[in-house]
């Protein structure tokens, strides 16, 4: 839940972007639904093949992929967000981690 409700500001981000550069609607979402399909594709291949994986190879894993979101966060997301919605891009990215950890917090109570 936390991961959909992550990607929904960098899903409208990227569809205005692709409008703005003069793709078709018709292409914008072939393209997201190409994305959906791969993405639940590497979910199960991804549970299929580390099911059986230690939890210090899982938390190396989970460590890893956080730090690429970081990463893409902090090179492309947050200096776009400033630049077009101010400081209060800051007001939200921690509104948006605070969201993000009560749905973890209450999934797992």
């Amino acid at each position: 839940m936390a991961v959909f409700i992550s990607n929904l500001p960098e899903a409208i981000a990227g569809t205005t972007g692709m409008k703005a550069s003069g793709w078709s609607r018709k292409k914008i979402i072939f393209l997201w639904l190409f994305i959906a399909l791969v993405c639940a594709g590497s979910t199960v291949a991804g549970y299929s093949l580390f099911s059986n994986a230690s939890e210090h190879w899982l938390a190396f894993i989970q460590a890893f992929a956080g730090g690429a979101i970081l990463m893409m966060l902090a090179n492309s997301m947050m200096p776009e967000a400033y630049e077009h919605g101010g400081k209060m891009a800051g007001v939200f990215t921690v509104l948006g981690f605070f969201v993000s950890v009560t749905v973890v917090i209450l999934e797992n109570s």
